[in-house]
């Protein structure tokens, strides 16, 4: 099959329905396999277009390169991880999701497949995930991914957070108030991601 050439992007944001699920499938190199209605609607691909071809088709170049290299080995280490996306469509325009994975493994525990689930985040969120990105993009470009990796590992130091929880904090600020520290506590709040992708 033939590798689609990805759009050059444009300074045009696709609203999402917040309603709305993005579903795709993928097997183990992220090769789409089955993608639903939603997705081929915001990407602008249709459903010939994007069977067959890696899900980066839709990676957007504001994207640091360290936020899939942890995004592959959680996944391909069978674990789900939630991160914030910015995606290309088909026309040049973008969209930010966060993402939910469910990992299938066959009967010798490799993994088969990844389903991917994608929701419009809050744009408080986007804000702060933007502010970031951009900071490991410049670190990517002039230094590259390792030391890109390096700042991004300071940064959750700094604020004394792993990864998970941190991602789970910005994703459920409410950006009219702040946050209190029982509110903040992580994994206290019960099924916080479950909801969002149920």
């Amino acid at each position: 099959m033939k590798i689609l050439k990805r759009p050059t992007p444009i300074h045009e944001e696709i609203a999402l329905n917040p309603e709305k699920t993005i579903m795709s499938k993928t097997d183990a190199r992220g090769v789409i396999e089955y993608a639903n209605d939603y997705f081929m609607e915001i990407s602008g691909y249709q459903e010939h277009e994007l069977i067959g071809q890696p899900h980066n088709v839709i990676r957007h170049p504001d994207m640091p390169k360290v936020i899939f290299k942890w995004l592959w080995k959680r996944l391909l280490n069978k674990e789900n991880m939630h991160a914030v996306v910015k995606n290309l469509s088909k026309d040049g325009r973008y969209y930010w999701v966060i993402t939910d994975f469910e990992v299938k493994v066959n009967d010798k525990e490799e993994v088969i497949s990844l389903f991917g689930r994608r929701k419009m985040p809050p744009r408080a969120t986007v804000k702060i995930i933007k502010e970031l990105y951009e900071k490991l993009l410049a670190i990517e470009q002039s230094s590259g991914v390792e030391v890109s990796e390096k700042y991004l590992i300071g940064y959750l130091e700094e604020k004394g957070k792993t990864y998970d929880e941190f991602i789970e904090d910005v994703c459920f600020l409410k950006p009219e108030k702040k946050a209190t520290p029982n509110e903040l506590q992580y994994h206290k709040r019960k099924n916080i991601f479950n909801s969002m992708f149920r």
